[in-house]
């Protein structure tokens, strides 16, 4: 019996997941981070010891998914916008003496990939990238069955390869970054810009409701679902051709939006030179619950099946 941890911007949420992954028990909190790191540990702990009880499990080990940018094997945090006041602290530390059990810490994208591979619509394949893609697009990337790392173990930024130069500016510091062109922000900034939504709620006004209004008639959102398809279809590409993975999985509010079919037609444009139609596109299967499940399989991952080397 695992203890789940998934720390977002808005929310912590931790769970009991046993070794099918199937989710026992669940407890939720506001971040809250400005209140601090020993406020947030505090919540994070009595949260495990409630879900345990709730499950009737003893806890075994405990996984973390984190937002962010974390040192996996130190088990710190590091420079994460949410968290400034947790830079430096470390939940693996703390939390392994709290409970007599060894933690694992990774960021939620490498956290999710893990999920889809071993539990979810990914089970079995040995390459497989899992992109997200919402208000930010981020994702995690096995390779022959081993989490991929870059120097220093670093987790790679799949939203932060240049797709137009001449594009947006992204935070990263360069312009027309995959996450600038292609989120569910960047479509509602492209279709306010260009006329749409008039006499409409604005503040309401998101890829969801622009992906209706296209369904609707609206011309203007037509041409927003038909660049943002374009997008997301190009980075796909790039992947492909980088990578020439087994499957994509495919997560996040906006995908539940997307048409496969409309993204292999913009990936069969290009990607000649790769045996790009051997990759499949999956939409992730783990549900509302992701996060939590792929938390519980950063622990099974790192320390149950013995799969990663040292690197």
């Amino acid at each position: 019996m695992i203890g789940a941890v998934d720390i977002g911007g808005t929310k912590i949420a931790v769970g009991i997941v046993d070794d099918s992954g199937a989710v026992l028990a669940k407890v939720e909190s506001p971040t809250a981070g400005e209140r601090g790191y020993a406020d947030g540990l505090a919540r994070i702990t009595g949260m495990l010891r409630e879900a345990a009880r709730k499950a009737g499990a003893e806890i075994s080990g405990i996984g973390i998914g984190s937002t962010g940018w974390v040192y996996s094997f130190t088990g710190e945090f590091g420079d994460v916008d949410f968290l400034p006041l947790w830079k430096g602290c470390n939940p693996v530390a703390d939390l392994g003496r709290a409970f007599a059990v060894r933690v694992a810490l990774e960021n939620d994208g490498d956290a999710a990939a893990l999920g889809e591979a071993g539990w979810g619509a990914g089970r079995g394949k040995r390459r497989l990238i899992y992109v997200t893609v919402g208000t930010g697009i981020g994702g995690g990337i096995i390779l022959d069955g081993q989490l991929y790392r870059g120097v220093d173990r670093s987790h790679p930024e799949v939203g932060h390869h240049v797709i137009d130069a001449s594009g947006p500016p992204c935070t990263c510091g360069f312009r027309g970054c995959w996450e600038a062109l292609a989120t569910g922000p960047a479509m509602a900034a492209w279709y306010k810009s260009n006329g749409g939504g008039h006499g409409m709620h604005r503040g309401a006004l998101g890829a969801k409701e622009i992906f209706q209004l296209a369904r609707d008639g609206d011309a203007c959102a037509r041409r927003a679902v038909e660049r943002e398809t374009y997008y997301l279809g190009l980075g796909l590409a790039n992947l492909i051709g980088l990578f020439v993975p087994d499957m994509i999985v495919l997560g996040g509010s906006v995908m539940k939006s997307v048409r496969l079919e409309d993204l292999r037609g913009v990936i069969a444009q290009g990607c000649r030179f790769v045996p790009w139609e051997k990759t499949e596109l999956a939409l992730a299967s783990l549900g509302e619950d992701a996060n939590l499940i792929g938390a519980a399989r950063v622990w099974h991952y790192r320390f149950g099946d013995g799969t990663e080397t040292a690197a």
